[in-house]
C-alpha cells in the first residue's frame, strides 16, 4: 500500500517559498507580510524578531490563517523540551526548528506522538548554512560537513521527527535518507547574481528544488529588495520552471 502524502508537503510554487521575517518591529513585520502576501507561502520568524514582540505576532499570524514557521532553534534537557514543544502547538505555527541531537528530537517528537498533535512540523537543524569544515573543525567536530548533515538526518529520521533543515548542496545525498515523506527545508538560497551575506553553502531557487528541496528559505534578496512582491514572484517563477 502506498503510504499517504505527508500534509506538510507543498503542493504547488509559491507555498514553497519560506521568508524569514527578519526585522526589528512588528510594525515592519506586518508591512513586509502586508506586501508579499498571496506570493508567500510560508513566513519565517525568527529569533531577532522573536524578542521584538514577534511570539505575540506569531499567535496572531497563525490565528489569521498564515502558515508560520517559528525557528526557536530548542535544544535542552528532554523535560524542558517536552513541554516547549507542547505549548509552542498551541501557538498554532506550521513548523519549528529543534537541533538534530538524537535526545532533543526524541523529547520533541513524544510531546507531538502523546498529545496527538498533527498539525506541527518538526525540523531538525542539521548544520548550519553559515558553517564549513573549518567552522566545524573549529568547533571540535571532526569529518566533513556533508557527514555530519548526514548523519543527523539519519538521526532525525530515527527520532520520528517531519523533516531537516540542511543547506541545499546536501539536498540530492539527504532525500534517500529521508525517503519521500520527510520534508526538505534549504536555507543557503539566493537568486543568481545575488550577495551570499554571511551564508557559505549557497545554491539557486531553481537547483535547490531540482536537488530535491521541498522548501526554500530567501529573506534578504525579497526583504531589501526596491519591491518585495516583484522579488518574491521572480522566485516563485523560477520554483515552477524547476518543479
Amino acid at each position: 500500500m502506498t503510504p499517504a502524502p505527508s500534509p506538510f508537503k507543498p503542493q504547488s510554487a509559491s507555498e514553497r517559498l519560506m521568508l524569514p521575517v527578519d526585522v526589528p518591529t512588528v510594525e515592519e513585520a506586518r508591512a513586509l507580510i502586508k506586501a508579499t502576501e498571496g506570493v508567500v507561502g510560508v513566513y519565517k520568524i525568527g529569533m531577532e524578531l522573536q524578542f521584538a514582540g514577534g511570539l505575540d505576532l506569531t499567535r496572531q499570524l497563525a490565528d489569521e490563517g498564515h502558515k508560520i514557521f517559528l525557528d526557536v532553534k530548542l535544544h535542552d534537557i528532554d523535560n524542558t523540551i517536552f513541554w516547549a514543544v507542547r505549548n509552542v502547538a498551541k501557538m498554532g505555527v506550521r513548523f519549528m526548528t529543534i537541533h538534530a541531537y538524537p535526545k532533543t528530537m526524541r523529547a520533541a517528537a513524544k510531546a507531538l506522538e502523546e498529545d496527538n498533535i498533527d498539525h506541527l512540523c518538526l525540523l531538525g537543524v542539521t548544520v548550519l548554512t553559515s558553517m564549513d569544515d573549518d567552522d566545524l573543525h573549529d568547533a571540535g567536530y571532526r569529518g566533513r560537513v556533508a557527514e555530519l548533515v548526514g548523519t543527523r538526518a539519519e538521526d532525525a529520521r530515527a527520532a520520528g521527527m517531519g523533516g531537516i533543515v540542511c543547506s541545499p548542496h546536501e539536498a540530492a545525498a539527504m532525500r534517500p535518507i529521508l525517503g519521500k515523506g520527510m520534508v526538505m527545508v534549504t536555507p543557503g538560497v539566493r537568486p543568481a547574481g545575488s550577495s551570499a551575506d554571511d551564508q557559505k553553502r549557497v545554491m539557486t531557487p531553481g537547483d535547490a528544488i531540482r536537488a530535491g528541496s521541498d522548501y526554500v528559505v530567501i529573506g534578504r534578496p525579497i526583504s531589501r529588495a526596491r519591491d518585495p512582491r516583484a522579488a518574491a514572484e521572480a522566485i516563485v517563477a523560477e520554483i515552477d520552471a524547476a518543479l
